[in-house]
């Protein structure tokens, strides 16, 4: 495919949205075409699969539960979103992907790990990133943003407990150390100035043997 497939990962007020927010308007002042979008969410009916996902109900949601919830609205997401504007030989920006339900349903709800990735390869049709940046923060500061953050309160993930998030960072890490030439971690504690400059060096980098709709620089 053309496009090129960046992700943003990363716990709970690592500032990973905000990052892809700021590269994404940054590609797009140098003119290349870039889409910017989520995960879980992205599309019309992945939106509404979210609201599902983070809504505190009285009913408990079960892991395995979570976990299709979080599959099916990748599927649609690829489906609608990610793949279209790969074709179209645009740079896809995305906040989160498969590498979330690594850490998410992997590290914090133990599931295991090659079954999940078969479900991911299967909901993403393949798709891989061709660099992924990791904004890793210690727990506690994670936590500390979004608990200072205005609105309704934590959705329901953001209310699980330091335990669990733990878990998840350390899955994230772990998969940084198995895929250092794809996985870029950065500390989510630099000013977001310098983050924006270090995301923005490696991925003119990448860009710079980039030709829109002539290097196909997304792996199956």
């Amino acid at each position: 495919m053309p496009g090129l497939l960046i992700t943003l990962e990363g716990i709970e007020g690592s500032g990973k949205s905000t990052q892809a927010e700021r590269l994404s308007q940054g590609l797009a002042r140098q003119g290349i075409p870039t889409r910017l979008t989520r995960e879980p969410g992205g599309s019309p009916l992945s939106e509404r699969i979210r609201e599902i996902i983070l809504h505190r109900a009285e009913e408990p949601l079960a892991s395995k539960a979570e976990l299709l919830l979080f599959l099916a609205a990748r599927a649609q997401h690829v489906a609608q979103t990610i793949r279209p504007a790969l074709e179209r030989g645009e740079v896809v920006v995305c906040d989160r992907f498969t590498d979330a339900t690594l850490a998410y349903q992997g590290g914090g709800r133990t599931i295991p790990e090659g079954f999940l990735r078969t479900l991911n390869d299967w909901a993403a049709e393949g798709l891989r990133p061709a660099r992924t940046f990791l904004l890793d923060v210690p727990v506690e500061v994670g936590l500390k943003r979004i608990g200072g953050r205005a609105g309704a309160g934590p959705d329901r993930i953001e209310s699980e407990g330091i335990a669990f998030f733990e878990a998840v960072r350390s899955r994230y890490l772990e998969l940084a150390r198995s895929e250092p030439e794809r996985i870029v971690v950065l500390r989510g504690t630099d000013p977001e100035e310098a983050l924006e400059h270090q995301i923005r060096d490696e991925v003119n980098r990448i860009l710079s043997g980039w030709t829109p709709n002539v290097h196909p620089n997304v792996q199956r």
